[in-house]
């Protein structure tokens, strides 16, 4: 064999590999947009209407890092003195920041984390089973992603999500491990919140045993998100701002961060605890409260480089229940949690956001 011809071959066989590699970094290309939500061809008017303009004001606004308070549950079980001031640096913390993060919370590590493999599973399935109506036999839409009613960038979220309503649980396959982790979280979830709500009741004189008749243990949702990689991070959001519809929200959130809160008209980005869960006052308890608690504007901003996962549990109460402030005069007219999904969907379908409490100011 001539040089030439061992040359040629030994390039062809270089070539080969190559070729073999490309191959394979185009399946696996392949397979990562399989799993991703379709955002370009869905949002393509809004992405060349936005890259058409010749200038691009950002969208997402600048942000403090401030540290929010952090409450220690294992004071409750201290002294009387401990577990009063424990009670009540909670309840200054849901009247000055609506938000705070908790540990010693009784919610397992080896639970949190098996959770979180879970739902990476789920998101880690193609796009085209995700979006299928009876996915996991849940409920039509418990898979959602972006904004179906998006008309810009700042009302487009760089998400999806699984919402579960804990009632749907029990169609789910029985021997499905996301299934007996949901329910194993569930259960410590809603004990953990009942809680909570009850020892900021005491310092509204709310009776104590309000949240045991109005919320069942099938009332309450949870909800997982996972947010891709945003080639326009600072143009989008993750998840757009807006208040929670319940009581009270308890988060538990990965390293990546991204969640923030506005506190006295600035954005407040909060950093994530390894030990901690985030709770925070949803628009019932601000109603409930007469305005005492409030339930605080937040949103998650977009990440260009990490995906990002949190679950939230959403405690409410059951659809019927009438929410009414606890003192007079009363800020808010009286609503059950059914005319308040009513008026928001009617809101959410005019104007493409939710209103929220305003509507039912006196």
């Amino acid at each position: 064999m001539s040089l030439h011809c061992q040359k040629s071959a030994k390039g062809d066989k270089v070539n080969t590999h190559k070729f073999k590699a490309d191959i394979h970094q185009d399946r696996e290309d392949s397979e990562a947009m399989a799993i991703e939500p379709p955002f370009f061809e869905k949002y393509k008017a809004i992405l060349q209407s936005s890259a058409n303009e010749k200038e691009k004001p950002s969208t997402v606004e600048g942000f403090d890092e401030l540290e929010i308070p952090l409450i220690d549950l294992s004071h409750l079980n201290l002294g009387q003195l401990e577990r009063q001031e424990c009670i009540e640096k909670m309840g200054q913390a849901a009247i000055e920041w609506g938000f705070f993060q908790i540990v010693n919370h009784g919610v397992p590590d080896e639970l949190l984390n098996r959770l979180k493999q879970e739902q990476i599973k789920v998101f880690q399935q193609p796009f085209d089973k995700k979006s299928e109506s009876n996915f996991l036999n849940l409920s039509v839409q418990s898979y959602r992603w972006g904004n179906p009613l998006a008309t810009s960038l700042r009302n487009l979220s760089w998400s999806e999500a699984l919402h579960i309503s804990l009632k749907d649980i029990s169609k789910m396959d029985e021997y499905n491990k996301l299934r007996s982790t949901i329910e194993e979280y569930a259960e410590k979830a809603n004990f953990l919140a009942q809680r909570l709500a009850e020892y900021l009741a005491q310092n509204l004189g709310i009776k104590a045993n309000y949240f045991q008749e109005n919320c069942s243990p099938s009332s309450s949702s949870l909800r997982m998100n996972r947010y891709p990689p945003c080639p326009y991070p600072s143009m989008m959001f993750g998840i757009i701002p807006h208040t929670d519809t319940d009581f009270l929200t308890i988060v538990s959130q990965d390293q990546v961060g991204g969640l923030q809160l506005k506190r006295n008209g600035r954005w407040v980005s909060v950093k994530p605890n390894p030990k901690g869960l985030v709770v925070n006052i949803g628009d019932f308890y601000q109603a409930l409260s007469n305005g005492v608690y409030k339930s605080i504007t937040h949103r998650v901003i977009a990440n260009q480089e990490t995906e990002r996962y949190s679950a939230a549990y959403f405690y409410c109460p059951t659809y019927e229940t009438v929410i009414e402030s606890c003192s007079k005069p009363s800020l808010y007219k009286k609503f059950s949690f059914k005319e308040y999904r009513e008026q928001i969907q009617k809101d959410v379908k005019a104007t493409g956001d939710k209103v929220g409490l305003s509507r039912f100011l006196l």
